[in-house]
């Protein structure tokens, strides 16, 4: 049975308590209705002209409405920002373990005998979905109901806007929400089910059980595939309501799922050597790493994909979505999410003995880890905040809760159940398993 490290638990609690503090300083000093304003009130005594020249003068107030509504924008999304900090990492996070439950079904789906000696980090890993989820759901809830202005669809001046209006059949709030929940559910559902069969399988090793399980993820499986296409639709893509993209989900899926495996990989090693896991070789690890590899490449195809076609077509309305991010000011980012997830990976995951390497695994995994959490920052930020971007407080603290609530929630989650998953009939397979 594996222990919690006292030192590990208090790292995480101390993430969590600086976590918190910092995210509640940043909705604490996020800005408020008046500070708009007062800006609209300087700016319209700077725009004042002579009473008795009725033309200027009329042309000074539509200029002062202008300058209101503009005005109002960039204070919605400088009130967004602790909001979109919090969704960032709450759903980096939530899709990891997500990403892992399906890795995880997949294995029994395939009926896999390589990975057996894995299964309980990747159950430990699929254990956050549940306050991963309520948290998501917190924030699903509060944008809702106005709470802050992330889903431009949501607000009064989209029934104005005859493209919206249009989609106005699936975004709309109600059905948004139900949509959410739905999704939610269902992940955890299937993350309660195969936990508690493999368990049940530990005890009684009866075959009946692992042919349900095998059940329960083939439908899993399906399940997610139709899910996760509306789920980016909606939390992700609507950010941007007027801009669309066939491959859009498929590609988060590949950067959450080369995040999820790559987290199998670090906790795998970890474990390691601390002795908890002598059944796990280095040919293990191996094949992990072969995946966050494969999965980097993956990443790779589908970014090229999606970004050349609407590059080269030169749509406006396709165009309009990668002009901050490849010209604008988040032009850093998208270039730098671009070398960690493909160049790196291409050039140094390819060799055959770094793969084998466990100091080398984690720190490949780290740097993929940080050019996905950069990716999904740059996928939320620039249709919530804007230009007026930054990694300061309110994006480090959530970064630290949620970090700090993910340690928490596996290693404690290790601790409920012997490591070695015995009751599977293809565990033999897995401890002997040498890659040739």
């Amino acid at each position: 049975m594996y222990t919690f490290s006292s030192k590990l638990k208090t790292f995480s609690f101390v993430l969590m308590i600086l976590g918190a503090l910092g995210m509640g300083y940043g909705f604490f000093t996020a800005p408020k209705t008046d500070d708009v304003k007062e800006m609209v009130h300087t700016k319209a005594e700077a725009h004042e002209t002579d009473e008795n020249d009725g033309a200027e003068h009329a042309t000074a107030e539509m200029g002062s409405e202008e300058e209101h509504a503009h005005l109002e924008h960039v204070l919605h999304q400088a009130q967004n920002r602790p909001w979109s900090a919090f969704f960032i990492s709450a759903f980096f996070f939530l899709m990891i373990s997500v990403t892992v439950l399906v890795f995880y079904a997949i294995q029994w789906a395939a009926q896999a005998g390589w990975s057996i000696v894995l299964f309980r980090v990747m159950e430990a890993i699929t254990a956050y979905i549940l306050p991963g989820s309520i948290l998501l759901f917190i924030f699903l809830l509060a944008s809702g109901l106005h709470f802050n202005h992330m889903y431009a669809w949501m607000s009064p001046e989209a029934a104005n806007d005859p493209i919206l209006q249009e989609k106005s059949w699936w975004l709309n709030t109600s059905g948004w929400m139900i949509r959410g929940f739905v999704y939610l559910l269902a992940y955890n559902f299937f993350r309660w089910i195969l936990r508690k069969n493999s368990i049940a399988l530990d005890a009684s090793g009866d075959i009946k059980i692992y042919k349900s399980t095998f059940n329960y993820s083939v439908v899993f499986l399906v399940i997610f595939a139709v899910f996760e296409l509306f789920m980016s639709f909606d939390w992700l893509m609507s950010l941007d309501p007027h801009w669309y993209s066939q491959l859009y989900s498929f590609y988060v899926f590949a950067s959450m799922l080369v995040s999820g495996i790559t987290v199998i990989a670090i906790v795998t090693i970890y474990l390691r050597t601390k002795g908890f896991l002598p059944f796990v070789n280095s040919s293990h690890v191996h094949d992990l790493a072969v995946y966050m590899f494969g999965f980097s490449i993956f990443w790779a195809y589908f970014f090229f994909d999606q970004f050349m076609l609407q590059w080269y077509a030169n749509i406006p309305e396709e165009a309009a979505y990668f002009h901050p991010r490849l010209v604008g000011t988040y032009q850093p980012l998208f270039i730098g999410m671009i070398i960690l997830n493909f160049v790196f990976p291409f050039l140094i995951l390819m060799d055959k003995d770094f793969k084998k390497t466990p100091w080398f695994v984690i720190t490949a995994g780290l740097i993929l880890l940080t050019g996905h959490f950069i990716d999904v920052y740059q996928l939320i930020s620039p249709a919530t905040v804007g230009n007026h971007w930054s990694f300061g407080i309110p994006e480090i603290s959530s970064l630290f809760f949620f970090l700090g609530l993910f340690v928490f929630v596996i290693f404690n989650a290790l601790t409920k159940a012997s490591l070695h998953a015995k009751g599977n009939p293809f565990m033999k397979e897995s401890e002997i398993y040498h890659y040739s």
